[in-house]
């Protein structure tokens, strides 16, 4: 069965985006992934993947403590599921300045673990000037980020994590800071 992980984009969710974010019409509405001067594999379109339950982490980061990194292999899709998403709405001024954070060290410890993808259902790694740097610390070496999935509630299934199978396809633009992407969860 698959499960689709990618936030619908409305007409009012492009106009309530773009008040918020100036880079909206550079491919960064709705689920994304900032490209930071990289171009993603093919080989990445389809990923082993997990997906933790940090729902109950509030008013501090996303910490190595948070999940278990033992179930984190080479090569995987690794998501976090928040429902930061389904809380605030896609779109707003709190959506994107008072969104969940994951550490830098947790950040760090999933680099070294060599994944492909980190997911996300809200808008940044990092919050501010440092989203953008984090982003190009990942994609130096070779880990994208997806922003703003939805529906991993479904994949996890009342678990504290869930394995699925994890289908990411960005659209074929260039010259973009952005690529809007479709992501799929086959359980």
């Amino acid at each position: 069965m698959f499960i689709d992980l990618t936030l619908k984009v409305t007409p009012e969710m492009v106009e309530k985006a773009q008040g918020n974010s100036n880079k909206a019409l550079a491919g960064h509405i709705g689920t994304h992934f900032d490209v930071m001067d990289k171009e993603f594999p093919l080989d990445y379109f389809e990923r082993d993947g997990i997906v933790f339950d940090v729902i109950e982490v509030m008013d501090r980061e996303i910490c190595s403590s948070d999940i278990d990194l033992d179930m984190v292999e080479n090569g995987m899709f690794v998501a976090f599921h928040t429902g930061f998403v389904d809380k605030v709405g896609y779109g707003g001024k709190k959506y994107f300045s008072e969104h969940p954070q994951l550490s830098v060290s947790l950040i760090e410890a999933l680099v070294e673990k060599g994944i492909s993808i980190i997911g996300i259902d809200f808008a940044g790694v990092r919050r501010g000037k440092e989203h953008t740097s984090k982003d190009q610390y990942c994609a130096d070496r070779g880990v994208f980020i997806v922003e703003n999935l939805c529906n991993m509630g479904a994949v996890l299934g009342g678990r504290p994590y869930s394995r699925f199978a994890a289908n990411t396809y960005p659209v074929k633009y260039t010259g973009m800071t952005g690529l809007p992407c479709r992501v799929a969860a086959k359980i």
